[in-house]
């Protein structure tokens, strides 16, 4: 004789594979539940130039990255490094300082910023697209200019 369950307990696995699929996925993470994204934006930004310049990996920020982030930063990071040999100049760490950042957000658990750099040899504005995923933020968008 089979003991009957415990209270609480199901004794049926009811869930079709697309229940367990959806459990599983990236989940949307409102505003309220995520930290201030403007840390982000900045670290981000100084990230996003050092790759650009040839100093780190793009690697080492894809934790931040979602998907077409990442890909479209690996493609520019390669036409930079493209461009620097093709003129033999070696890479070296740029030294931006942060004169402003913006963002609002349009919509919840998204954010759209913009951080204007300053470097020794021009001003650069990045705009970022964070939007939360499974607890943090998540760059699904990037733009150098």
């Amino acid at each position: 004789m089979v003991p009957p369950p415990a209270p609480g307990r199901r004794t049926s696995r009811s869930g079709s594979a697309l229940e367990v699929e959806e459990y599983f996925a990236p989940q949307r993470t409102s505003t309220e539940s995520l930290p201030d994204p403007e840390p982000l934006l900045a670290n981000l930004t100084i990230g996003v130039l050092e790759v650009l310049a040839g100093v780190r990996e793009v690697d080492q920020l894809a934790r931040w990255l979602g998907e077409d982030a990442f890909r479209s930063l690996v493609t520019r990071a390669n036409l930079s490094t493209r461009a620097r040999s093709a003129r033999g100049i070696a890479p070296a760490r740029p030294s931006y300082r942060i004169l402003s950042t913006r963002w609002s957000s349009p919509a919840d658990g998204v954010v759209e910023g913009v951080v204007i750099t300053a470097g020794p040899a021009r001003t650069r504005a990045v705009a970022v697209r964070l939007e939360g995923w499974d607890g943090r933020w998540r760059a699904t968008s990037l733009a150098a200019l």
